[in-house]
């Protein structure tokens, strides 16, 4: 589960071959005790809880990149790692 971004306390993930629980392409948000699968394409959760504040961060984050977001999906789940992407 590479991190592929981390700001303001809030670490990215993209899980490898991560596309049968979820098919929606996808990233995972942890902050603190709170982790939640968010999509790419409107940053709605799927699953789990952020705060209110967070989500907002993360939403405005997925916003800014999407192609970026969605070449990584395309990366992690054929099995190779993602690449960083620039924080907030």
């Amino acid at each position: 589960m590479p991190i592929i971004s981390m700001f303001y306390g809030i670490i990215i993930r993209m899980y490898l071959l991560d596309n049968k629980q979820h098919s929606l392409p996808h990233i995972h948000a942890k902050y603190a005790e709170f982790e939640a699968s968010i999509t790419i394409k409107d940053g709605e959760i799927i699953a789990g809880e952020l705060p209110r504040k967070q989500l907002r961060l993360v939403q405005a984050w997925v916003e800014l990149y999407k192609d970026e977001l969605l070449a990584n999906w395309e990366i992690a789940i054929s099995g190779e790692n993602p690449y960083k992407i620039r924080p907030l």
